[in-house]
């Protein structure tokens, strides 16, 4: 399918995703603390409940389910379910802070041409997906065989600085749309 005048859509990024939660403020928690994402202002005129974080060159807003209650059970653990997945340093600190903190998650191991790449897999509190890589060790090459590129890393956020930042915009960073009982 293409446009009148041809061709892709003109992007130039990944700027965010949407995760739809039960609590706003537990997946606040699970994204700041486990994958160390920095809360950050939200416009104020959003009339629904949401946050937004920052780090590693993306988004992640965090929406407010409006039935809680029925939201999807979380499934096991399923490294072909929709996931986003991030790039580690060291695969190995990730494992120990992992069952450190009592998250469940599995590993796979996938080799290419004899080049491996590690994963583990995990859920967030709503049951969305992460992996965590070292995809970087595989290229991404064009179905004509051409390098396009190696994946790169994008440097985070230091963390004194989401210490400082968070002080200062935790408050602001959660608008929780109050439900009227009249």
């Amino acid at each position: 399918m293409l446009g009148p005048s041809g061709g892709a859509l003109p992007l130039a990024s990944l700027n965010h995703i949407s995760i739809v939660c039960r609590s706003v403020e537990r997946s606040l928690d699970f994204y700041h603390n486990v994958l160390g994402f920095l809360p950050v202002r939200r416009p104020e005129s959003f009339d629904f409940g949401g946050a937004w974080l920052f780090n590693y060159g993306i988004g992640i807003h965090l929406l407010q389910s409006e039935d809680p209650e029925n939201m999807p059970p979380k499934r096991e653990i399923n490294p072909k379910d929709n996931h986003i997945s991030f790039q580690c340093e060291s695969l190995a600190l990730v494992e120990k802070k992992l069952r450190e903190m009592g998250i469940p998650y599995i590993q796979r191991r996938v080799e290419e041409g004899g080049i491996y790449v590690d994963q583990m897999f995990f859920h967030d509190p709503d049951g969305f997906m992460i992996e965590i890589c070292n995809c970087e060790n595989l290229p991404v090459i064009s179905l004509s065989g051409e390098l396009i590129m190696a994946c790169k890393r994008v440097s985070p956020i230091h963390q004194q600085q989401q210490q400082q930042q968070m002080a200062q915009y935790l408050p602001q960073a959660i608008h929780v749309k109050e439900k009227s009982c009249a």
